[in-house]
């Protein structure tokens, strides 16, 4: 059954992360790739909540209570806009964006911590309906041929 079209939407929203993070390097990519999936989950908040007539919203500025990434994943869980999975998955990613931002040293994602961290999620993340539109750019990202995955 071919998808539906919000999630070829979504896919190809998707694949323009990707892309745009492909170009990224080192901490770049954990800190703007981490930014990029805040940033959605705000407006995905914000398109469920009731419109304002304040132009400058404040409720998702940093001093408020959904001004922080953990605090909106949680928010998006406990309404149902997001899954279990998808939750674990976001907050593994928060918890590496973290230590990539407060460290003092080169991080880097071959570290066995976060190799372990982000293993965890990853087969989730292959059940997702978007990881088919994702997968092929990862894998060109990573010199490898379809034929040669897993």
């Amino acid at each position: 059954m071919p998808p539906d079209a919000l999630t070829l939407t979504a896919a190809k929203q998707a694949q323009a992360v990707v892309i745009q993070m492909m170009a990224e390097r080192g901490r770049g990519v954990v800190l703007v790739g981490a930014a990029r999936l805040d940033f959605a989950l705000e407006n995905l908040l914000k398109a469920v909540m009731a419109p304002t007539s304040d132009d400058d919203e404040r409720l998702f500025t940093p001093e408020r209570s959904l001004g922080s990434f953990a605090a909106k994943i949680s928010l998006a869980a406990r309404l149902g806009l997001i899954d279990a999975a998808v939750e674990k998955g976001l907050h593994a990613v928060r918890g590496v964006r973290n230590d990539f931002a407060h460290s003092a040293a080169d991080p880097s994602l071959d570290d066995q911590r976060h190799q372990k961290r982000l293993a965890r999620v990853y087969q989730q993340a292959q059940a997702n309906p978007l990881w088919a539109a994702i997968e092929p750019l990862l894998m060109q990202q990573q010199g490898m041929k379809a034929s040669e995955r897993n």
